[in-house]
This record gives C-alpha cells, sequence and structure tokens, in this order.
C-alpha cells in the first residue's frame, strides 16, 4: 500500500528499481481470422512460463473475447472494470495454466481512442501500479486491421504475424503489415507458418510472402517456423486447454515449445523502455493517428 505521502510516479519509479529488467511486449496479429492466432498467443505464453518466465496474457479482442472460453475460464470483470476505476489491474486478473496471469478482455471498450484523458490515466496507473512482476506481456490482437490491432502492434515491441497456406490468409496478413510500415513506421515483423502440412509448406509459405514484402515493402520479415497440422491441437481445444500442457508430447507442442524458446533469445529492442504503464502510454498515443485506406 503506497504511503500517503509517496506520489504514483514515485512508487513506479521504486518498482523499477527493484525490478529493472524490461518488460518484452508481443502483439501477436494475423489479419484474416479462422488461422489459430488465439491459440498460438495462448500456448506460447504457457511455453514460455514452462521455462519460467513471468508471463502476462492480454486478450485484445475489446469486442469478442476468446481466451477465457478458450481455457475454460470464467472472469468476473475485465480491462473495462478498471477503466472505469471499478476494480483494479490486479484485481481483474486471472490465473491461467502454468502460472500465467491473464488481463480478460472487455465488450464495453470499443478503442482506445475513444478513452477519455480521465480513462487514459486511469489506465496507465492501473498498469503501473501493478505490483506483479511481469518478465514478458502477450497481447492477442483481434483479426482484421482494425484500429485496435493497429494500436496494439504499434505500442509492442515485437509483432508476431500468424499465416496460414491459404490466399485470404496471405493476403491479409501481406496488407497488416503494409498498413503498420507505410502508415505507422514499423520496420521489422515475425511470421509464423501455422497449420502447416510440414516443415517444406512452411517454408514455401515464408518465401510467398517475403517475395511480396521484398519487392513491395521496407520491411523485415523473420521466420519464426511452422507449427504443423496436428489432431492433438483440436483435442486440447476441445478439452479447453493449451496444447502444450494436454498433450506436450505431441508434434505440434513440441514445435510451440521450442518457438517459446526461440522467444527467449530474441534480443530486446533498443527502444524497450521498461515497464507496462510505457506500453499503455505508447497505446494510448497510437490512437492519435486516423487510419488510412490500404491502397
Amino acid at each position: 500500500m503506497l504511503m500517503p505521502e509517496m506520489g504514483t510516479d514515485q512508487a513506479a519509479g521504486l518498482r523499477r528499481m527493484v525490478n529493472p529488467q524490461p518488460v518484452r511486449v508481443i502483439a501477436v496479429a494475423s489479419g484474416k481470422g479462422g488461422v489459430g492466432k488465439t491459440s498460438i498467443s495462448v500456448n506460447l505464453a504457457v511455453g514460455m512460463a514452462l521455462n519460467g518466465k513471468r508471463v502476462m496474457l492480454m486478450d485484445a479482442d475489446l469486442g469478442l473475447a476468446n481466451i477465457d472460453v478458450m481455457l475454460g475460464l470464467q472472469p468476473r470483470y475485465n480491462l473495462s472494470h478498471v477503466i472505469s476505476g471499478e476494480r483494479t489491474l490486479e484485481e481483474i486478473l486471472v490465473e491461467g495454466p502454468a502460472g500465467i496471469n491473464i488481463v480478460p478482455a472487455s465488450s464495453g471498450v470499443a478503442s482506445m481512442a475513444n478513452l477519455s484523458p480521465a480513462e487514459h490515466a486511469g489506465l496507465v496507473r492501473a498498469f503501473s501500479d501493478l505490483g506483479l512482476p511481469v518478465d514478458v506481456l502477450i497481447v492477442d490482437t483481434p483479426a482484421g486491421i482494425s484500429d485496435s490491432v493497429i494500436s496494439f502492434s504499434r505500442a509492442a515491441h515485437d509483432v508476431l504475424i500468424v499465416v496460414c497456406d491459404e490466399p485470404a490468409s496471405i493476403t491479409d496478413a501481406y496488407a497488416v503489415i503494409k498498413v503498420l510500415s507505410r502508415e505507422h513506421g514499423l520496420c521489422r515483423f515475425h511470421m509464423l507458418a501455422n497449420m502447416a502440412r510440414g516443415m517444406q509448406q512452411g517454408r514455401e509459405l515464408f518465401g510467398k510472402m517475403s517475395r511480396v514484402t521484398d519487392r513491395f515493402l521496407d520491411v523485415s520479415l523473420d521466420y519464426m517456423g511452422a507449427v504443423p497440422i496436428d489432431e492433438s491441437v483440436y483435442k486440447s481445444v476441445q478439452k479447453q486447454q493449451a496444447v502444450v500442457e494436454a498433450y506436450p508430447s505431441s508434434q505440434a507442442a513440441r514445435t510451440l515449445k521450442r518457438l517459446a524458446q526461440q522467444i527467449d533469445r530474441w534480443p530486446m529492442p533498443a527502444q524497450a523502455n521498461g515497464q507496462l504503464e510505457f506500453f499503455v502510454e505508447r497505446l494510448i498515443q497510437s490512437g492519435d493517428r486516423p487510419l488510412r485506406e490500404v491502397q
């Protein structure tokens, strides 16, 4: 509990002295829905937690929450209660598998750009006052190219694009990268092939994407690998569990656990500012620039 004479800025500064390690923020996006983006987000979060990381998973689909459904959770409160001041961030957190902390989505907030200045300040304060230590924040963004996808992606340190080998998925994933690079200055992306029929198909899919981005965009697209089609993934969804815990020896689970280890080795971006309140400040600031139509 804060002492009466201690301000929020002082308290946040003390917390950064105690836990100086920066928090890596990863936005997971896809463009098209139905490519397994939320499953990837959940399993990477659990995989990193199993590796000893302190992970927070944020359901950023502010209109259609699905992480709680995927994991069989029934949160009583969500982000809207934090924004309104009814609850603290710690009070709405739901513990998930492997001890990950989940920020439930809010159905009452259409866009961060619609928040009042007081709500902006309250949200930043909620994250800066969080007493739980966090190493990684994974943000599961909505499908499509909405303003919230752009906002969350711009605020993150890393953007992971999930793609499957079908024309609509490839086209929409390219559109997300194009908007983020041309309109908002992002220049580095990671691509993960999902539901691949073997490693070769994943590499071929990356080849398709990288040929187009290399030709038309000034971006770096890194290949993370491919998660294979695996019946265990569908079984784990039915059981409302992460496949890395429900079927840890399955091919998909082994691949996802390797990917979680791979993320651990990513260098921390030079512009990383440290703690979660900076992520929220960037998130709010990103709502100031209107989107323009993709050409």
